[in-house]
């Protein structure tokens, strides 16, 4: 009986004793892992998230917004030289038919007269406050033959606010050395006295040269009554308008040219020339 209580007794000191020793193994075990992960390199898997510093994330933002801008700014600059081909493409068209209405007629040689019928148009930029003031900035004239007879830019009395290039295709540089507008109304004056004048809104262009013109030798185009009715339902046609549907002609897509503008309403007057004849007298053109 006394050996069987010692020996409970020895095996339970034992027990103690073997758990003791596997808690301090688990302890070592875990403290060897710990010691062991330390040194070891981080190697994030595919599905692991990495941060961005924020001076990245600015660095990105500034960098879209410089790419954005450049796009705008190439975009721009290929609108613009395909503006210029289009006034290019537009003006190598309309000579073509200038020349050869020109040749049907068998009148060339007399292209660089003065001649009875002459076409006018003008071009304006912004004064006042807004810009939204127009006054004169460029006459232009061409004879029957679409032959340029007077080109002028015309300097202003006013500081410029806008100067609508965009339409009147008019820039600063321009005007530096431009005439004055008392010496290009004289020498409109002289040009259109006793002549046919030809203009699309005609009395518009008048106006701001601060000129006058017998009604019975004014042929407007913007009031031309078969115009109205066919091509505008009896109200104004614009000139673009005009020059499309009657020519075949795209103009004024671009920035306009008051050159060009007058070679067109010629050609539309000369177009109906028989009918703006007979209808030049009537109480609708003399009103």
């Amino acid at each position: 009986m006394g050996l069987s209580s010692n020996w409970k007794s020895l095996k339970t000191s034992n027990e103690v004793n073997s758990k003791t020793v596997d808690k301090q193994q688990g302890a070592n075990k875990n403290f060897n892992s710990k010691k062991n992960s330390v040194g070891k390199k981080f190697t994030p898997n595919k599905t692991t998230a990495i941060t961005k510093p924020s001076s990245v994330k600015k660095t990105g933002r500034i960098k879209s917004v410089v790419d954005n801008i450049t796009k705008q700014i190439q975009a721009q600059s290929a609108k613009r030289n395909q503006e210029k081909e289009v006034g290019s493409i537009v003006s190598v068209n309309l000579q073509k038919i200038i020349d050869e209405d020109n040749k049907t007629r068998s009148l060339s040689k007399n292209v660089g007269e003065i001649g009875k019928y002459l076409a006018i148009d003008c071009e304006f930029v912004g004064v006042g406050p807004e810009g939204t003031e127009s006054v004169l900035a460029r006459v232009s004239i061409v004879n029957f033959y679409g032959h340029t007879v007077y080109d002028e830019f015309v300097k202003t009395k006013e500081r410029v606010v806008d100067y609508r290039t965009w339409v009147s295709g008019i820039r600063p540089g321009d005007l530096l050395n431009a005439e004055k507008f008392e010496d290009v109304q004289q020498k409109v004056a002289d040009i259109i006295k006793g002549r046919i004048l030809v203009g699309h809104s005609v009395y518009h262009d008048l106006d701001a040269l601060l000129l006058s013109h017998p009604k019975s030798m004014i042929r407007d185009t913007s009031r031309h009554v078969p115009y109205r009715q066919k091509y505008s339902n009896g109200k104004t046609p614009s000139l673009k308008k005009l020059a499309k549907e009657v020519l075949n002609v795209e103009v004024q897509d671009a920035e306009h040219s008051s050159v060009e503008d007058a070679k067109v309403t010629m050609l539309l007057y000369k177009f109906d020339k028989k009918e703006f004849e007979r209808l030049a007298n009537t109480k609708f053109y003399n009103k």
